[in-house]
């Protein structure tokens, strides 16, 4: 792409960003939405007006801005708000993973999937959207234990969800006749690594930063924070999600001297995050919704159900009334390329459940991309209305 091509195409994007964050503000709609409907429009579904060299900026767009995401989420972790509300967070999570799990398979079985294909679907299920989920909490500029949880919630999610779909598949590879100890050794790796990755720049940056000045040392130091460990982490084959989330919470428990990484992190990320989520849009299929038949629409109906009945579960242990968490449940129901990341490993270990797994996956983001951050909203502003009636 020639200079001006670049600098115009990206000048258009952040013109649409700038957009749909006005009309967001205005009205009750999630920019979230509005940006990858945009990025639809735009994109071969749509209108085709988006270069082809711009599929090459995803890859650095997605893992720069989910990594933010992920360093964000790693703040919520603070010891304050686990002294607080701790056990709701991990009741929560792992309720939402175990009944996602139990519920999908079980559903998708009765509807005569095969046991393989229902465990790795109902563990793909488990993933949600973090991105998408930070962003409306941003936008809604509620500050409450409602999102406080919430963002616990998202936070230690993909944990969660990495642990369920090694499991399934490991267990889908035995009903192949295949050996499962690859499968989990990896897992393991992924996600123990990840941990000892975030915990390790975690550490020495939360001595380090913001002991020079703040402005524009202070956005320096985040960035290279954020592209360490997203390196880090791709170099070493680790989750840089979880990674980041570590590393996040390791500084906002151990930097007692300064919080201002993250105020930084949030001022530097909505360039990043147009642009992934307008990139994000173009690369969706709706035609894929059209194929998604009987399995594919009961997945959709399983998951959503799923998440409020394990929501409604974790809350009451965890100490909220059920009707809360149903509201979490609501609030978690966007997902996005944790899950389709997902689908394209599961579609290599298991080559021949491959084209199910991935044209229900796709299919199924799509929606859940699209109409997830609504419901994230709705279950925003009703906890908001239910505080406010008490």
């Amino acid at each position: 792409m020639e200079l001006h091509g670049f600098l115009l195409t990206l000048s258009a994007l952040f013109l649409a960003g700038l957009a749909a964050d006005t009309l967001g503000r205005r009205t009750r709609l999630p920019r979230v939405t509005l940006l990858l409907s945009a990025g639809l429009l735009a994109g071969n579904a749509g209108f085709d007006l988006l270069p082809a060299e711009a599929e090459t900026w995803y890859p650095f767009l997605s893992v720069t801005a989910l990594t933010m995401v992920a360093f964000l989420l790693g703040s919520s972790l603070s010891l304050s708000n686990l002294m607080s509300h701790g056990r709701l967070i991990l009741a929560l999570s792992i309720a939402i993973a175990a009944v996602t799990v139990a519920v999908v398979a079980l559903g998708l079985s009765a509807l005569g999937a095969e046991p393989g294909l229902a465990l790795i679907l109902a563990a793909i299920a488990t993933a949600t959207a973090p991105a998408a989920t930070l962003d409306v909490i941003q936008q809604s500029g509620v500050k409450s234990p409602f999102t406080d949880t919430l963002k616990g919630v998202v936070a230690v999610d993909d944990a969660w969800g990495l642990i369920a779909f090694s499991v399934a598949l490991a267990a889908a590879g035995i009903f192949d006749g295949a050996s499962a100890n690859s499968v989990v050794a990896t897992a393991l790796w992924e996600l123990l690594g990840a941990v000892a990755l975030g915990v390790a720049v975690g550490a020495p940056a939360a001595w380090f930063t913001g002991r020079i000045t703040h402005g524009d040392p202070l956005r320096t130091e985040a960035l290279g924070i954020v592209f360490l460990t997203s390196g880090l982490a791709i170099w070493a084959e680790v989750s840089f999600l979880i990674a980041g989330m570590c590393a996040g919470a390791m500084i906002v428990n151990f930097a007692s001297h300064h919080t201002r990484a993250f105020h930084e992190i949030e001022h530097l990320e909505w360039p990043f995050m147009i642009l992934f989520f307008i990139l994000a849009g173009a690369s969706l299929e709706p035609q894929a919704l059209i194929s998604l038949g009987a399995l594919g629409a009961g997945f959709v109906l399983l998951r959503v159900v799923a998440r409020l009945i394990g929501a409604a579960l974790g809350a009451r242990v965890g100490g909220a009334s059920a009707g809360e968490g149903v509201l979490y449940g609501t609030a978690l129901l966007p997902q996005a390329g944790v899950a389709v990341g997902m689908a394209l490993v599961a579609g290599e270990v298991m080559p021949r459940l491959a084209e199910a797994i991935l044209t229900v996956t796709i299919a199924s983001t799509v929606a859940f991309e699209l109409l997830g951050p609504f419901a994230t909203a709705w279950a925003i502003r009703q906890s908001e209305r239910r505080t406010g009636d008490k």
